[in-house]
């Protein structure tokens, strides 16, 4: 069983289901609402659990309601949680979904989560320095983002640095991560001066643009090389790309090659939307593998 350590973003989703996405000063009428734990980290930790890895969450919730039900479905998912610490007077961390036209919009608001600071990263740090594979995203602060690249370096442990949401990147994690796992939008945002090709074609194997639907596009030394995805109806994408980056550290981490651990990913991350919430269609590693073979 590899080990897996997430740091990143603890959260409640709050999900509104509406036919049709309000224009700016609109009214409509939504059909349903949920509150459903969520937040980048934590959806990365119970997806790459549910994989068969051991992980650990690094992160921080509010004291508050939310905090405990965040930390509770952690632990149910068998995600450790030692490094999961509840912080006095801020509010967990919240996002705001609406699910409309095929589609999602989403609001988050950070809360505690900015309280996941280089310190808090260093009192955790022999859950990366153990692991064998890190994964990160930025819904937490950017110094702590570059914090623990550097602390993956030191180590020699692999990082994977899924960019989202969409901010500048610090040229040092960029040359520290193992792998960089914008969508298209957000590895523009990265990238301003250059042509997707010319950025895949910069880091070969280590960039892997994700593009929904069709897949994800990589350099391989010589060429573009785009892995399909799996046609599914789909329900709510809601944590597909979390889905998606925890599967493919689990299987970069158990030793599979670029191509199979990518193929992985994208099967994971089509059988997470058939389902409502961005964990409820996380699927196990049987489901993966039944639907590969």
């Amino acid at each position: 069983m590899v080990k897996v350590t997430v740091v990143g973003s603890c959260s409640m989703d709050l999900v509104v289901t509406s036919p049709k996405r309000p224009q700016a000063g609109e009214t409509v009428l939504g059909s349903s609402f949920k509150t459903v734990p969520g937040g980048k980290g934590a959806n990365q930790a119970v997806a790459a659990s549910r994989l068969g890895a051991d992980v650990f969450m690094i992160g921080c919730v509010g004291s508050d309601h939310y905090g405990k039900e965040i930390i509770d479905n952690l632990r149910k998912n068998g995600v450790k949680t030692d490094y999961v610490k509840p912080v006095a007077d801020l509010e967990s961390g919240t996002a705001h979904i609406v699910l409309a036209e095929g589609d999602n919009s989403i609001i988050v608001v950070k809360g505690a989560n900015d309280a996941v600071t280089p310190a808090y990263v260093e009192g955790a740090k022999a859950a990366i320095e153990q692991a064998d594979i890190v994964l990160i995203q930025q819904e937490t602060p950017e110094e702590t983002v570059l914090y623990t690249a550097d602390l993956c370096a030191k180590a020699g442990v692999p990082l994977v640095v899924n960019p989202a949401p969409a901010r500048p990147v610090h040229e040092r994690i960029i040359e520290q991560a193992a792998y960089l796992t914008p969508n298209e939008h957000e590895a523009a945002y990265l990238f301003p001066t250059l042509r997707q090709e010319e950025a895949l074609k910069k880091y070969p194997e280590k960039l892997l643009i994700t593009e929904g639907a069709q897949g994800v596009r990589y350099y391989d030394g010589n060429q573009e090389v785009l892995v399909p995805s799996y046609r599914v109806e789909a329900v709510d994408t809601t944590g597909a790309g979390d889905t998606f980056n925890a599967a493919f550290a689990v299987a970069a981490a158990e030793g599979k090659g670029l191509e199979e651990s990518l193929r992985f990913a994208n099967r994971a991350a089509s059988l997470s939307v058939t389902k409502f919430g961005a964990q409820g269609g996380m699927p196990s590693r049987k489901e993966v593998e039944e639907h590969l073979s």
